[in-house]
């Protein structure tokens, strides 16, 4: 530092400068946060006007892509080994062949995940595109293209109360931003507006917080490996001990 910079530090000037700087930063950084939050709320309540319309929780997943709940979301499931080999590689995306699930065994995954794609009259590709260039990108691809699977594997019906059910089992077993946002959602909503079916919703989403609690990471599994895998077989390799098949919001085989 120079003596007139010591000239000019001593009456105080460009230290006040870098503070009004910082503060200024930081108050535009609170006020983008508080934009993001205002939006990502206009979407949960968009998605809950149009039904779950997949369009709706298409942009309410990508306006989470690029936070810090996303990458609290990818730093748990990189603690996963499952999840990191999975991450690491690229693994390819879902593109279910249910022609030749049909041919599987009655018993199987495969079959099971067809019947539920067909029966429903469900576009297996229905997801949105996504390039996966980044970590987030490919978290999001596989966790949309494999969100099926989860309601059969863990039991839940396509009811609203089975898909609060079955997000809450990700919403918890990683912290995936968009299904914590429609769980909570989901339950608020419940207990304001319907309140007298409140106990239903609510079971639904504690059943899934516990399947979430003692079940591997069902977001780094392999499914594609093991379509004609027993789908009791899976849920043991799971720990998923209480599947919600025979409770009201489950998923009728």
């Amino acid at each position: 530092m120079t003596a007139a910079d010591l000239a000019i530090t001593s009456n105080g000037l460009p230290w006040l400068w870098l503070v009004r700087q910082q503060q200024a930063l930081a108050v535009m950084a609170r006020f983008k946060t508080l934009l993001q939050t205002l939006k990502q709320a206009r979407l949960v309540v968009e998605v809950g006007r149009q039904k779950g319309e997949l369009s709706s929780v298409a942009d309410l997943v990508d306006s989470f892509l690029d936070t810090p709940q996303m990458e609290a979301c990818l730093e748990r499931f990189r603690a996963d080994p499952d999840g990191a080999a999975l991450l690491e590689e690229r693994y390819p995306p879902l593109q279910p062949d249910l022609e030749r699930m049909q041919q599987l065994p009655s018993n199987s995954l495969g079959f099971q995940y067809a019947k539920l794609i067909l029966g429903q009259g469900y576009d297996p590709d229905f997801f949105r595109p996504r390039p996966v260039e980044s970590d987030a990108q490919w978290l999001t691809q596989r966790i949309a293209t494999t969100h099926d699977i989860h309601h059969v594997v863990a039991g839940f019906c396509t009811r609203p109360e089975g898909e609060a059910g079955v997000l809450a089992i990700t919403a918890m077993q990683i912290g995936f931003p968009a299904y914590v946002s429609l769980t909570n959602a989901a339950a608020i909503s419940r207990f304001r507006l319907q309140p007298e079916s409140f106990g239903e919703m609510s079971q639904a989403i504690s059943h899934g917080i516990s399947l979430g609690f003692g079940a591997k990471t069902l977001a780094a599994m392999r499914w594609e490996d093991g379509w004609d895998k027993p789908l009791e077989q899976w849920r043991d390799e799971l720990g998923i001990s209480h599947p919600a098949n025979p409770l009201a919001y489950g998923l009728a085989q």
